[in-house]
């Protein structure tokens, strides 16, 4: 097997993780997905997959960190959680991965709801934020799958028209 051949196992790969991480919470799924596209350009000697294309790529990848980063706050912050029930969204989807898909549903649900009760608020008001918490990141996951979904038809349809 040869060296090239080698590189663009290794990309497949890291596109293959960083898809997986466009759902599980615990890997950085675009940026993963990114650097196994730009290593298959470089394997390919920039035949293929040129300037232009990595930079969209590149900007796909910025806009999703940002839209994951700004869904679950204006999830939050439009159901009126405190910095209580943010932290509590956060602790509680971490502690979410042990625990497989129900973890990861319901973590950042009654980590936010916790959170929102420390902070001093009734059962009621605070599991309400706690559901709003959960929609934004919720919303948050499918932009994010969607932005993996144009990246991958990007780079198909510059390998295929390179």
């Amino acid at each position: 097997m040869d060296t090239q051949t080698i590189w663009f196992i290794v990309a497949g790969a890291l596109i293959v993780i960083g898809l997986l991480g466009t759902i599980l919470p615990v890997l950085p799924g675009l940026p993963v997905m990114f650097a196994g596209m730009w290593l298959a350009a470089w394997a390919d000697g920039y035949q293929r997959i040129g300037a232009g294309v990595l930079v969209v790529l590149g900007i796909l990848v910025a806009l999703s960190i940002v839209t994951d980063l700004l869904a679950s706050l204006l999830g939050a912050r439009r159901a009126g959680a405190s910095n209580k029930g943010l932290w509590g969204a956060g602790i509680g989807g971490f502690l979410g991965i042990f625990f497989g898909l129900p973890g990861l549903l319901a973590g950042p649900l009654l980590g936010a709801t916790a959170g929102e009760m420390a902070h001093g608020r009734a059962w009621r008001d605070a599991s309400r934020i706690g559901v709003g918490t959960w929609i934004g990141l919720l919303v948050g996951a499918i932009l994010k799958v969607v932005l993996a979904l144009a990246m991958l038809v990007l780079f198909a349809g510059a390998l295929l028209v390179g």
